[in-house]
């Protein structure tokens, strides 16, 4: 059965976004950048919320033309190429290679029981909230910068209490800590 991994970038203080939604703090140095490169590996689709496809689509379609750091050059290709699915009950469409969804649930059993790769789900603390309640989320890769933001979105905001069994540790870069999580 495919996997869902929930891979996510959060302050020290347990936000994901600063006070006026800034995403400004997560450094992709060399180590960081190639363990992403790796996890998009391991996937074959990319699982969004409607707030974080926004952000994602809004940049990665043209990054490599904008952008020249070297995790920017890579990602965009895979990004580009990578099917997408958004969850959204107000979007109707999406383009970029991505299909909307409005029934979390019943879709992600189905994609689950599909053959292929696992999915990677990048962000969107609402949408990793509901999947944790739902028991959909097998693996979580928090990557923890060193800044404290004072405020703003919640790593997970609305998530009730459930436990996660240490799989991994790791630092890059000198600076970031990857906690590695199972179900």
């Amino acid at each position: 059965m495919r996997k869902v991994i929930y891979w996510v970038h959060t302050s020290v203080d347990g936000h994901i976004a600063g006070p006026n939604g800034e995403f400004d703090w997560p450094a992709m140095g060399p180590e960081l950048s190639a363990w992403s490169d790796g996890i998009n590996d391991r996937v074959d689709t990319f699982l969004y919320g409607r707030v974080v496809w926004e952000l994602m689509s809004g940049y990665w379609p043209t990054a490599d033309q904008i952008s020249d750091h070297p995790h920017d050059l890579a990602f965009a290709k895979v990004w580009r190429q990578m099917p997408k699915i958004v969850f959204s009950r107000t979007l109707t469409g999406a383009g970029w290679g991505a299909r909307v969804e409005s029934d979390v649930e019943s879709a992600l059993h189905e994609l689950k029981a599909q053959s292929g790769k696992d999915m990677l789900l990048t962000g969107g603390a609402g949408l990793a909230a509901t999947l944790a309640g739902m028991d959909l989320i097998d693996e979580y890769q928090v990557v923890v910068h060193p800044v404290v933001l004072g405020g703003g979105k919640r790593l997970f905001p609305f998530a009730e209490r459930f436990d996660l069994e240490l799989a991994e540790t790791r630092t890059f870069d000198g600076r970031a800590v990857l906690l590695n999580y199972r179900r």
